[in-house]
């Protein structure tokens, strides 16, 4: 990278710390921005230099939505804080059946944290924003005092548009409709718990945080008469099911033995008195479709790599209570109700 002339000496990108002067909208500042986000981020949009980016969007209704991510540790399995970043709000972004198109990236940066740490964040964010084909053209970046932040906060936004002919929204399941999952439940939250109280198992729990919307693609083109998407971060599955029962205004019937989860998962949520239905994800999705259309969106979810374990959990049914039931496997028959407190904090 050819020396800037604005900026005699570079950043110490391995023992260096971020500082107020970061935030101030300086020389500094600028030289953050320039050495580290822009040279990471780089795009033609971004490039432009301006407070905002300028485009023109694709004929279709659009889609936006923002998220905050606050999760502790930064660094995980399979991931940080930097890709969790990009993967979460696309696939927001991607729940409405739509394409993302581009990604806005606000720092909230605490003074001394280390700028090798922030470096790579910001790397693996430029790497999972380029695999997924959507750039980031605009952001923001604020430092606050030592003390008064907890090392990096990101919030991200995207905009998307929908295709013609996709209506996909939480109040559109219907009794008789089926409800399928991408694949195995909880993979995320119990990576970052096992790497935060530093538990050993004999198998690497990994996160499963990855970007969606190529599957959704696939999905939408195969059965365009998909009721619902929701992607089952913090609550999981539990908890995403009774969100969309009670805007639907139905109940939901799932089979225990139908959910997929690993070995692995199962084996640490029993150890630590979890309950994987309650436990978040980052890379899976909740489908709901027309009942006689659901051997057909399994096809296609399985013929994609982030659905090649998808399964169909259960089905839609009229309960003017709303409620959510699971067969379970032993024949029996509980309710599934919503995540009461906090199982997991600071996990996305």
């Amino acid at each position: 990278m050819t020396q800037d002339r604005r900026f005699p000496v570079r950043l110490d990108l391995k023992q260096g710390t971020v500082d107020m002067s970061h935030g101030s909208g300086g020389r500094a500042m600028a030289q953050l921005i320039a050495e580290l986000f822009h040279r990471h981020l780089d795009n033609a949009l971004l490039a432009q230099g301006n407070d905002q980016a300028l485009f023109s969007p694709p004929p279709g209704r659009m889609v936006m939505s923002t998220d905050g991510h606050v999760i502790s540790p930064l660094f995980f399995p399979g991931g940080d804080i930097g890709s969790l970043a990009v993967h979460g709000t696309l696939n927001d972004v991607a729940m409405a059946g739509a394409r993302p198109l581009y990604l806005a990236a606000a720092f909230i940066l605490e003074e001394g944290f280390p700028l090798a740490d922030l470096a790579r964040i910001v790397a693996s964010m430029a790497s999972a924003a380029n695999q997924a084909c959507v750039p980031v053209v605009t952001g923001d970046t604020k430092v606050v005092e030592r003390g008064k932040g907890d090392g990096v906060f990101i919030t991200t936004t995207g905009v998307g548009v929908v295709p013609e002919g996709i209506h996909i929204s939480g109040d559109l399941a219907r009794p008789g409709d089926a409800i399928l999952v991408s694949g195995h439940i909880g993979d995320h939250g119990v990576a970052i718990l096992s790497k935060r109280e530093n538990l050993g198992f004999e198998t690497e729990i990994r996160s499963d945080s990855a970007a969606l919307h190529g599957l959704v693609a696939d999905m939408v083109t195969a059965v365009p008469e998909i009721h619902c998407l929701r992607d089952p971060t913090r609550g999981g599955l539990a908890t995403t099911l009774n969100e969309i029962a009670h805007q639907s205004g139905v109940g939901m019937q799932i089979r225990e033995e139908a959910i997929p989860v690993r070995p692995e998962v199962t084996a640490a949520c029993e150890l630590l008195g979890l309950d994987p239905l309650y436990v978040a994800n980052e890379g899976k999705l909740i489908a709901i479709c027309p009942g006689e259309r659901a051997e057909d969106l399994l096809t296609a979810m399985r013929m994609h790599p982030r659905g090649e374990d998808a399964a169909i959990i259960g089905a839609v049914v009229e309960d003017e209570l709303r409620f959510v039931q699971m067969e379970t496997r032993f024949g029996g028959s509980r309710i599934v109700d919503w995540l009461a407190g906090e199982q997991l904090p600071r996990i996305c």
